[in-house]
């Protein structure tokens, strides 16, 4: 259920940052001459964060590597082509069926705006029975599958009551586009996209997910001394990217919708909604985040997605606590 697949052939974007003037504490001694740190990101992520909140002068190189989302990444991290990325907190779940060599090392609250069911402009839909047999798309392995669950569940329901399509958001937006579905649960800037021709809301899920997300690593990055010192000196530079961006929501929000090509004014008023809602915070690895992360797990096994029960504690890896709590 973890397929790698060609992920090569979905980085639409790699960059390279390079320098001696570190702009955040060292979390460890070490000798960064030889080190690339690679990065799995999303468009307009970290790389856009980090350069706008002066948090980009590396004392290793960083290579980015552009993805559609956080399930992608993790399996470049799996197959050895990338030492680390952020991810909701559902993809990994799907990882441990494969005893993919990830490790979850920091965790990362935020909101959940920008999380919904949609439903075509002519559609007459008021409930989920309502749409029992039609062609209902979701992004298979991310949150869009679990809202999808945890919404059809609401209304006693299963995903086995609807005709369920796994499509990439890409294919979704097209798929959507044509008319072949009757719902899509999607995330994101395609919502915007999808909006444009008419879509509406038919539910968010904004109040089903937990605002929980990951930051995973390759274990062969852990391992290498070197390296892992790059990964806590970057890990302290998303935290202090995260509190700037939060005190600079309009300049954030002006450069990342040039970034994504969607309206200014659509980002800034998610963004302010995102902020009353939850604010962003990198956080050391915790139980509550375990938990967290073990009762969508045990959602999915409930659903038949996963074939057994697994438990997501072996996940986690605790050797980047220090360092994210004494980052200041």
């Amino acid at each position: 259920m973890f397929a790698l697949g060609s992920f090569l052939g979905l980085a639409i974007a790699t960059t390279t940052s390079n320098s001696q003037n570190a702009t955040a504490a060292r979390p460890i001694a070490a000798n960064f001459s030889n080190v690339t740190l690679r990065i799995g990101k999303q468009k307009g992520g970290w790389d856009l964060q980090l350069k706008l909140a002066g948090q980009d002068k590396f004392p290793y190189k960083v290579e980015y590597k552009e993805f559609t989302g956080g399930n992608f990444i993790l399996q470049g991290i799996n197959a050895g082509a990338l030492d680390l990325g952020g991810a909701s907190e559902i993809p990994p779940i799907f990882a441990i069926e494969s005893k993919a060599a990830i490790k979850i090392i920091a965790s990362r609250t935020g909101p959940t705006v920008g999380q919904v069911v949609l439903v075509p402009k002519n559609s007459t839909a008021k409930k989920f029975a309502d749409l029992k047999g039609k062609t209902i798309s979701y992004v298979r392995a991310t949150t869009a599958h679990y809202f999808l669950i945890k919404m059809l569940e609401q209304e006693g329901l299963t995903l086995k009551d609807v005709n369920a399509k796994p499509l990439t958001i890409p294919d979704g937006l097209s798929a959507f586009r044509r008319g072949d579905l009757s719902a899509w649960a999607t995330y994101g800037y395609a919502i915007h996209q999808a909006r444009k021709d008419g879509a509406k809301v038919f539910r968010s899920a904004k109040n089903i997910l937990s605002g929980n997300f990951v930051i995973a690593a390759a274990p062969s990055a852990i391992a290498d001394p070197d390296k892992k010192a790059a990964i806590a000196d970057f890990l302290c530079r998303v935290k202090k990217a995260q509190n700037w961006q939060e005190s600079n929501i309009d300049k954030w929000s002006k450069t990342y919708a040039q970034s994504i090509g969607v309206d200014e004014k659509i980002v800034l008023e998610d963004a302010k909604e995102g902020v009353k809602q939850r604010r962003s915070q990198l956080l050391p690895i915790s139980q509550k985040a375990i938990a967290s992360q073990q009762d969508v797990a045990d959602t999915f096994y409930r659903a038949g997605v996963i074939p057994s029960k697994v438990d997501v504690k072996p996940l986690w890896d605790a050797s980047f606590t220090n360092a994210i709590n004494q980052c200041k």
